[in-house]
């Protein structure tokens, strides 16, 4: 469901899947609870979360008061909340928390993880695309089939990929790369190589699957902005003031540059092996509310 303001719509009682700000999910939650429970209040939640203090939920949401693992267990009790979804909770908490990017990005990629899985045991995604699609390492792999003198098959391959990952996570994905056909071995020449581009399907890939993906391409960026070398990679970014029909055109615009550069890099494949795989990222996103 979407992410709406309980402060003036009442619909039903939010959803913690549908948030990453888990200060937002407490002031809806805590907007929804007044609407539906006449005596309900920030003394009543403290006292279902064991809490001495009567305004700790009001400090917290105010920014005021920041949340230790205990106290978000607590937090999570009164909530309501499952075991599943209080270890969802503990994790959106310190990912809200957390001041150094690094920090944030990997505990984006955990909250990521844990929803996916939630996704997978619901039937809301199939397990067959999870196994397909499990992680960047699947793109990756495909994407090395393109490379001059790459053994997808060597023992080291996980070595090109600068120590990110481990031998069995490559060999997993390369594995079922060819089990799905997107990759194939050549009988005679033992060579691998690309059959279709697997790179189509992602618009069939469900929404929380994409969020996971692109978690783990961010952790991935992270890496490489203090681990290469300026010369070897190319970060930029502009802070712009748009209008929304502006902001329409340029996202138009983004997603024909990225469907350009695409499928002149595949014409360019069928001439010839690629050198090394690069990551490029196109992010348009608000930092200010409307």
């Amino acid at each position: 469901m979407d992410v709406i303001s309980y402060e003036t719509k009442l619909v039903t009682s939010p959803s913690l899947s549908d948030y990453a700000d888990y200060r937002i999910y407490l002031k809806d939650f805590y907007q929804y609870k007044r609407k539906t429970e006449r005596s309900y209040s920030y003394t009543v939640f403290s006292a279902r979360a064991d809490i001495k203090s009567p305004n700790y939920l009001k400090l917290v949401i105010e920014s005021k008061r920041n949340l230790s693992d205990e106290m978000a267990i607590k937090f999570a009790k009164a909530l309501g909340l499952d075991k599943e979804q209080t270890q969802e909770f503990v994790v959106m908490v310190k990912f809200g928390q957390a001041t150094k990017n690094e920090e944030r990005n990997l505990f984006l990629r955990e909250l990521a993880e844990m929803r996916v899985k939630k996704k997978i045991q619901s039937g809301e995604i199939k397990q067959e695309i999870w196994e397909n699609i499990p992680s960047w390492i699947t793109w990756v792999v495909y994407e090395m089939a393109d490379l001059k003198g790459a053994d997808l098959e060597s023992d080291s391959l996980h070595q090109l990929l600068r120590g990110n990952v481990k031998p069995a996570e490559v060999k997993e994905a390369l594995q079922k790369l060819l089990e799905s056909g997107e990759l194939e071995k050549d009988p005679l020449t033992g060579e691998i190589r690309k059959t279709r581009d697997v790179t189509k399907t992602r618009d069939d890939i469900p929404v929380q699957l994409v969020k996971k993906l692109q978690s783990e391409l961010i952790q991935v960026g992270m890496d490489s902005l203090y681990h290469d070398d300026p010369t070897e990679r190319e970060f930029g970014a502009l802070t712009l003031s748009l209008t929304k029909e502006e902001f329409e055109k340029l996202k138009f615009e983004l997603r024909h540059l990225r469907k350009r550069v695409h499928k002149d890099v595949a014409v360019n494949r069928k001439e010839g092996k690629g050198d090394r795989v690069y990551q490029l990222n196109l992010q348009l996103f608000p930092i200010t509310k409307i």
